[in-house]
């Protein structure tokens, strides 16, 4: 069973890591995947400890980050 986290649309992202610092459980870090400009996205490292808080989608400028709820 999946769990519910936050949803990252990686071609919106500019790898400004934003998310990273704003994530109270220290959960999300830069993955080795590029998106089609370069840069590298987000990833949950651990879904089972993800709150679904919204900070990172708060913190994102490029709305690139969705919470499943």
């Amino acid at each position: 069973m999946g769990y519910l986290t936050a949803q990252f649309n990686v071609e919106r992202c500019k790898g400004c890591g934003l998310c990273i610092g704003f994530c109270p459980k220290h959960i999300i870090e830069f993955s080795k995947q590029l998106n089609t400009k370069g840069y590298s996205v987000p990833e949950i490292t651990d879904g089972s400890k993800c709150t679904r808080c919204g900070f990172c989608a708060m913190m994102c400028p490029d709305f690139g980050i969705t919470i499943q709820r």
